[in-house]
């Protein structure tokens, strides 16, 4: 991958980050964006890969953000070769109860975001014949959950943008697909465990253990450096003929 330029959307930390690492660790260069730029992730990843790394700040909920980030990065790059849309925001609510600025939001971010950032790479990668979009999509693709209305129907929604991408670029040397990663050690899920433990009583380990045993045959949580390695394959040319689809990674959950 070298001399190719990744975007990453929400790569200050956790698996945004974790992709980006496995990107520059394969030679990409990589720009690293989020809400407030990550200057700490990026000179991380200078300082162990030897990459190129440009941070960018932009509120994914505002077309014009993206418009004016999408224009400065492509003059800069002169074109995102690799597109991982990663930035995702939730809320929890059931659906009589669920803030209608919130729902807005999150189809702004986690599903038009997706749209704008793909729409406008598009033209160079189609200029360079080469291109690879990888959608961060979730179990919830293809299931639901209570209270959690706005994630299920945009993890749902962003499989049809993958497939349907995919079928407009199919023979330009662009591929378009998405990972559907299950339990992940995210500080958010870390957190709700632990407020289940110290409720039941439990240890950290005795919830953490229940807490997975409810949903991933596995018994253990998706590594995020799996992750990034799938979304990195998925760029290599030995996975030039995949594209459409969803990969599960979520240690058989989709099956059970």
């Amino acid at each position: 991958m070298k001399d190719k330029w990744a975007l990453v959307t929400g790569a200050t930390a956790g698996l945004g980050l974790a992709v980006a690492e496995s990107l520059a660790g394969a030679g990409a260069n990589v720009v690293l964006h989020d809400l407030e730029a990550p200057k700490e992730a990026a000179d991380h990843l200078k300082a162990r890969f030897g990459t190129s790394v440009i941070v960018a700040d932009a509120d994914l909920s505002q077309r014009a953000a993206i418009e004016t980030m999408m224009a400065d990065l492509l003059g800069r790059c002169g074109g995102i070769d690799i597109l991982v849309n990663n930035a995702v925001v939730r809320h929890f609510a059931a659906v009589e109860n669920f803030p209608a600025d919130e729902w807005d939001r999150a189809l702004a971010v986690n599903l038009s975001a997706p749209f704008h950032l793909i729409r406008l790479a598009l033209p160079a990668m189609k200029q360079r014949g080469w291109g690879r979009i990888i959608n961060i999509a979730s179990i919830y693709s293809a299931r639901a959950v209570a209270d959690r209305i706005d994630y299920v129907t945009t993890k749902t929604a962003i499989v049809g943008i993958t497939r349907a991408v995919a079928l407009e670029t199919a023979r330009t040397g662009i591929t378009c697909n998405a990972v559907a990663p299950g339990t992940l050690p995210t500080p958010a899920i870390q957190n709700k465990i632990a407020g289940v433990a110290a409720q039941a009583g439990k240890t950290v380990e005795e919830a953490t253990e229940s807490y997975l045993a409810e949903r991933q045959p596995s018994r253990r949580f998706v590594s995020m450096e799996g992750v990034g390695a799938l979304v990195a394959f998925l760029c290599s040319p030995a996975a030039r003929d995949i594209t459409g689809v969803t990969l599960p990674i979520d240690g058989g959950w989709s099956i059970a």
